[in-house]
Parts: C-alpha cells; structure tokens; sequence
C-alpha cells in the first residue's frame, strides 16, 4: 500500500490538474480523493487519474473524514487560501498550496498561525521554483560564484491566465473571451491580476536569490485597461540597502515562454559584486559572467532529482525526514515576498513610493 495518501480539494486554480499528475507519478503516493463544489472542474482530472465514484467528492469534510489524506492540495482563487488552510489545517492534515501565498499579508499571517496552532506543515508551491535554470542560478548563487547579490531583474508572465488549461493545453478564442467575465483571475475581490500573479514569483524567487533580504521601499506601476477591474502589467521597482531591483510582470506576452520565448525574454538576471548570471524559463543553460570569464559562458542547467524537480517529493521528502521547507516553498521565504507584493499593490493605488509594509 502506498505510504502516503493525499487529497486534491479545490479547482479553482487549473494548476490542480498539473499537481495531481506530479503527485499519481510518485510510486508511493495514492490519490485518495478529489473534491470541488463544482463537479465539471474536476471531470479532466477524474478521466486522467481513472478514479471512482467512491474517491469524488462536492463537499469537503466529507472528503477529509472519509478519505484521512496526509497531505491535501489545495487550489483555490488567491483570496480564498486562509480559508481553505485554516480549514485544512484543522483535521490536522499537511498541505501544499499553490502560489501566490495569498491576496493579502494579513491572510498569508493567518495561514502561518493556523499551520502553528495545528502542528502541520505549510508548503507554498511556485512552480517557477523547479526550473532547472533557476535552480541552477540558486546554486551558482550559494557556492558565491556571484558574490553577494546586490541586484534581481525579473520579466515574466504570459498571453493570459486564460489562454490555457492544465498541461498548458491551449484554448480558444472562443472559450478565452467566454470565461473572461466570470473568471476569479479578473476579479479583484477574488485576487485576481497579473500583479498578484506573477509578481509574488518574482518578489518570492528575488528573496531565494538574495539569501533572504527585505526591500526598504517599493515603487510600483500598474496600467489601468478599460473594462478590467485588475491590472495586466506591472512594473516594480525594489530600494534595498544594496541598491535598486526590477519586478515586472505582464499577462500579454507575444508568445507564451513554454513555447517561444518573447521579447522581452521571461526569466531573471541576477547581479553579483563578482559577476552575473541570465537564467530565464525553459531554457537548457545559464549564462554566467564572472571576472575571469567576462565575455559570459553558458552553463548547462544542472540535472535535477526527483526532490529538485516535483513539489509533493520535496514536501514528503521533509516530512520523512523530519527537515523544514526552505526556499521559495517555505513560509518564511513566500511571507516576504507576499510583503513585496501588498506594497506594491498599495503604491499602485496611492501613485507613491512606500516603505515596505509589515
């Protein structure tokens, strides 16, 4: 019997889809329930998984008191994970939730202080964490190839939260402007928006690079299109005691980065006090400069194990091992760059330079 049994609750995020296959392909793993209020959401992910009436469920205790999971994966819209952990959390079950942390600093606290009160673990997935060529930056970064990083400049996003499904499966144009005006990532109660987005990737894997450093105050851009309630681009500039950093985001890329990287290319490039490094998504090698290689060499992306590479093998391999989540994945790491993120929000909306917010 498999030694773990996990539960996927909640689909309102299409990643769900992704993190079941990642969970099903573990050979000690068993997928013990599925359960959203809306059935339809769930249909893709039952056909995939082959999985029985008995293991479906509309209503979410039922599904944590019938099937005891150990671990439960949770995607909800980015206001709804308070709720969703404080629920979780609860039944005194492990959870990996997908990104952003939340919609809020005071949410993300709530789900820090409901993991304490249960004893459990918290894990925040930002897939962008398992690239090979941001792991492969990270440890150029740790081993001081860099020196101490002094500057993280980062452009990312894609066509639009709707231009794809699970698997990155593409949609229609049809289907895109269908679910546009019910979707949560276009409304703002809901957390919706590219800031939100893709701009806690960037504030959260900025914090993995820099060993942990905090901003002194942040600047941020949005852009205001008609008939939308949120932004679809963003422009962040980060003070730190070092110096200055760029966040940008953008939902309207000429091309999706999975398919052909556009222009502006997705990724980041770090600055050290010894050198830099180009690491941008899906690409097979960094670009390193050092001051004995200052025409810049490209680095073949590190091999990755199953714990480098797949969200659940890494939290069960803390877990087994009794380790803390570290990086990007931990709450300490995501709390901060959530504090990017709410700043950056609130200088939006003020048009102001702001101290970071705690």
């Amino acid at each position: 019997m498999a030694r773990w049994k996990i539960a996927g609750i909640n689909f309102e995020h299409f990643h769900m889809g992704d993190n079941l296959r990642l969970a099903a392909a573990l050979p000690d793993v068993e997928i013990v329930g599925l359960c959203d209020e809306q059935p339809d959401r769930m249909q893709q992910a039952i056909e995939e998984l082959q999985l029985p009436s008995e293991k479906v469920f509309t209503d979410w205790q039922a599904c944590l008191e019938q099937t005891q999971p150990d671990i439960v994966l949770l995607c909800p819209a980015a206001a709804g994970h308070g709720l969703w952990t404080e629920r979780v959390m609860a039944h005194g079950v492990d959870v990996l939730i997908e990104k952003p942390m939340a919609a809020s600093l005071a949410e993300a606290d709530s789900m820090i202080a409901a993991a304490q009160r249960a004893g459990r673990t918290l894990a925040i997935n930002w897939p962008m964490t398992w690239f090979p060529t941001h792991r492969t930056a990270h440890r150029l970064i740790r081993e001081g190839t860099i020196g101490d990083v002094i500057e993280v400049h980062y452009y990312d996003g894609n066509r639009g939260p709707l231009h794809h499904a699970a698997g990155k499966q593409q949609r229609t144009a049809e289907q895109i402007a269908a679910d546009k005006p019910n979707s949560w990532f276009y409304q703002k109660a809901a957390g919706g928006g590219a800031l939100l987005d893709y701009l806690g990737y960037g504030a959260t894997l900025a914090t993995w690079f820099n060993g942990g450093q905090r901003p002194i105050e942040v600047t941020a851009v949005v852009d205001q299109p008609a008939g939308l309630e949120v932004d679809e681009h963003c422009v962040a500039v980060l003070r730190y005691a070092t110096g200055l950093s760029k966040l940008e985001t953008r939902w309207g890329t000429f091309t999706d980065p999975w398919t052909h990287q556009p222009q502006p290319r997705c990724g980041f490039v770090i600055v050290g006090t010894e050198g830099t490094i180009g690491c941008y998504d899906y690409q097979p090698t960094v670009r390193l400069q050092t001051r004995e290689e200052p025409a810049g060499v490209e680095i073949p992306v590190d091999p990755q194990s199953l714990i480098d590479s797949n969200p659940i093998a890494y939290l069960i391999h803390c877990l087994e091992n009794r380790l803390p989540v570290e990086g990007p994945l931990s709450p300490e790491t995501s709390r901060i760059g959530q504090q990017i993120v709410d700043t950056a929000i609130a200088s939006a909306a003020a048009k102001q330079t702001l101290p970071l917010l705690d």
